[in-house]
C-alpha cells in the first residue's frame, strides 16, 4: 500500500478530531458568551462531524479509485437538498391524499429521492463514473449523509425552539442523530447504490433485479429503524446496515480490480 493511500486510509482520523475541536470549540464559546448568532455553526458542526468523517472513511476504503473533492461535496450538497426536497413534497403529498403515511411508504419514498442524483451522474456523466462500483458506493454515502445532516439539523432546531432555546436539548439532538446517522442513510444509500453501478457497470437483467434487491434491503432496514425504533432495534438494524455496506466496499474493490486489468 502506497503512502497516498495510507492517508486516504486514516484520513477519517484527522477529519473527526479537528471536526471534534472546532464543534467543541463553538460550544464552549455559545455556553459561555450565551450568542444566539453561534447556534446555526453549533448546529451545522454537530450534525456533520460524525457523518462526514464516516464518509471520509468510506472514500478511503473505495478502493483503486478516488473520488475527488468536488465530486463527494456535490453529491454531499446537492444529493442531500434534491433527497430532502424530493422527500418531503412526495410525502406531503401522499399524506394529504391519503390521510396517514405508513413507515413503509417513508422508507419507499426516502430511499427513492435519495437516488435521484445518483441517477444523474449516472446517466449524463456516466463516462466519468460508470467505471467504478467502489465510487459509485461511496457517492451513495454522500448523498446518504447530506440527507442525514440535513434532517439532523431541521430536528435540532425544532428542538431548540421547543426547548425555548436550551443548548442542551439541541446538543443532545446532535449526538444521537449525528452519532446514529452512518449507520443509517448513509449506509442505506450506499447498498442502494452499490447495486445500481453493479447494474450501469455491467448491465444485465440479473444485475438489474440485484440493484432492485438492494433497494428493497435498504427499505425494509429504513422502515424497521422508523417503525418500531428503540435501542436495541437501532443497534441491530445499525450492525447490518454498516455490515452490508462494508462487504459491498470489500467486493467493489476485488470488481474494480478485474475491470482495471
Amino acid at each position: 500500500m502506497t503512502a497516498q493511500q495510507q492517508v486516504r486510509r486514516w484520513a477519517w482520523v484527522g477529519t473527526f478530531l479537528i471536526g471534534s475541536g472546532l464543534y467543541l470549540l463553538v460550544l464552549a464559546v455559545l455556553t459561555d458568551t450565551g450568542n444566539p448568532n453561534l447556534f446555526p455553526t453549533m448546529i451545522l458542526l454537530g450534525a456533520l462531524v460524525v457523518p462526514l468523517t464516516f464518509v471520509t472513511f468510506a472514500a478511503g476504503r473505495s478502493g483503486r479509485w478516488l473520488i475527488d473533492g468536488p465530486t463527494l461535496g456535490g453529491a454531499l450538497l446537492f444529493g442531500g437538498v434534491v433527497g430532502v426536497v424530493v422527500a418531503g413534497l412526495l410525502e406531503y403529498d401522499a399524506m394529504r391524499k391519503l390521510g396517514a403515511l405508513p413507515m413503509l411508504g417513508v422508507g419507499l419514498i426516502e430511499e427513492a429521492a435519495k437516488l435521484v442524483v445518483p441517477a444523474i451522474l449516472v446517466l449524463f456523466f456516466g463516462h466519468r463514473y460508470r467505471h467504478s462500483i467502489g465510487g459509485g458506493i461511496v457517492i451513495g454515502v454522500a448523498v446518504g449523509t447530506g440527507f442525514a445532516v440535513l434532517e439532523t439539523m431541521g430536528y435540532a432546531f425544532v428542538a431548540l425552539l421547543q426547548s425555548g432555546g436550551n443548548v442542551g436539548a439541541a446538543e443532545q439532538t446532535l449526538f444521537i442523530r449525528g452519532l446514529l446517522s452512518p449507520a443509517g442513510h448513509a449506509a442505506w444509500t450506499g447498498i442502494t447504490c452499490w447495486g445500481l453501478w453493479r447494474f450501469v457497470v455491467a448491465p444485465t437483467g440479473k444485475r438489474f433485479l440485484g440493484f432492485l434487491g438492494a433497494y428493497a434491503v435498504a427499505v425494509a432496514l429504513h422502515t424497521t429503524w422508523d417503525g418500531i425504533g428503540g435501542r436495541v432495534t437501532y443497534a441491530i438494524v445499525g450492525v447490518i446496515s454498516i455490515g452490508i455496506l462494508l462487504t459491498g466496499l470489500r467486493h467493489a474493490q476485488r470488481q474494480d480490480a478485474r475491470i482495471a486489468a
